[in-house]
């Protein structure tokens, strides 16, 4: 396993609307008490200006804890707060663009239902890729879900770390593992809990063993 693919293996993003309440940096700190390799800073509805103070925040958070730290959609945003690395949907920036305005050694994740678009990520530059909907989930209306099989289907079909992510709950963290993925990106299965710190470490304790 590359060093990327460990550092990706609890791929965890605060969420308001599913996270009871409590601010974003706070879902975050919970979190990497609890274990969290990696971080994402994903809120649509903010102001560029509140983004970045959020990301300035969960910078000092991922620093703290050993922890990656990853910007959703914003380039922008993950190069001013100096971020690890970026995650790039369908309707952001290509992927080969931002590979050309990056520094060496960024990270760019990119989101991929099926193995034709993971081919493509990983040729234009792509880092890792965000890979699912595994299962039904509520934390994104526009959600396509591909399955096991699906997700097996785009490992087999590249080199870089591929994370699991959409409906994931710890239950399911062996099966999803056992497709070659590095990890599992979470939300709500952890921020929908009364204790997100202790979730996490149960998810934590639930990847150990793995050796992809």
């Amino acid at each position: 396993m590359t060093d990327l693919a460990k550092r990706l293996r609890l791929y965890v993003i605060p969420d308001l609307s599913s996270g009871r309440g409590l601010p974003l940096e706070e879902q975050a700190r919970a979190a990497l008490e609890g274990g969290a390799t990696a971080i994402q800073l994903r809120c649509k509805d903010a102001t560029s200006k509140e983004l970045y103070r959020y990301a300035l925040a969960f910078r000092h958070l991922a620093d703290e804890y050993g922890a990656l730290f990853i910007v959703n959609d914003r380039l922008d945003i993950a190069l001013a707060a100096k971020a690890d690395g970026v995650h790039l949907g369908k309707d952001d920036l290509p992927v080969r663009v931002a590979r050309e305005l990056a520094p060496e050694g960024f990270i760019i994740g990119a989101t991929a239902r099926t193995p034709q678009r993971a081919i493509e990520a990983q040729k234009e530059g792509a880092s890792y890729l965000g890979v699912g909907a595994i299962y039904p989930t509520k934390t994104k209306k526009d959600t396509v879900v591909i399955g096991l099989d699906g997700l097996n289907n785009i490992v087999e079909k590249v080199s870089i770390p591929c994370v699991a992510i959409g409906g994931i709950t710890i239950k399911d963290v062996k099966e999803v593992i056992k497709t070659g993925a590095c990890g599992v990106a979470v939300s709500s299965a952890i921020f929908g809990t009364q204790d997100p710190t202790d979730t996490t470490r149960r998810f934590k304790a639930e990847l150990e063993g793995f050796n992809n």
